[in-house]
């Protein structure tokens, strides 16, 4: 390897953030399948008036293509009452809302609900007078992501 190419590797992951790539993630364990989950929030998601924008399977898609991936689904959704005031304070968040949440499957067979943290994205996009909404965000966000995972 070159020089230039170990300094370059070097200062890449010494750039904050290229080891976290995590950062900013809730991951949620959850007793049911992929689907189940994201069944559950979604239900969930309606019965509070938020709008469902997309539902995405990524293992699907990569069955299309010959790449097998354990269960991977997407699920898009957003309530403009909350996100709209992250644009007001800086478009950028537009990024990253609507909201989404990934139920998937890791190499053990335990599945996890992860959606971004309301705090990490207004962090993001130096969103700093939206104190209320990102507490909202968070809240609500906890709250129907735990129903979604409960063991009933």
């Amino acid at each position: 390897m070159t020089r230039m190419m170990v300094l370059f590797l070097a200062l890449m992951f010494a750039t904050p953030g290229v080891w976290a790539a995590d950062n900013g993630l809730i991951n949620k364990k959850s007793p049911y399948s992929v689907k189940k989950t994201l069944n559950r929030l979604e239900k969930i998601l309606r019965s509070k008036g938020i709008v469902i924008v997309k539902r995405w399977s990524h293992d699907e898609g990569g069955k299309k293509v010959g790449i097998p991936l354990r269960p991977t689904e997407l699920l898009i959704f957003g309530n403009p009452k909350l996100g709209t005031h992250f644009f007001t304070s800086k478009q950028t968040a537009g990024i990253d809302l609507p909201l989404k949440a990934l139920a998937w499957q890791d190499e053990s067979g335990q599945v996890w609900l992860t959606y971004n943290d309301p705090q990490y994205i207004a962090n993001r996009h130096g969103i700093d007078n939206r104190d209320e909404i990102v507490k909202k965000m968070t809240a609500a966000l906890d709250g129907m992501t735990n129903a979604a995972i409960a063991n009933k």
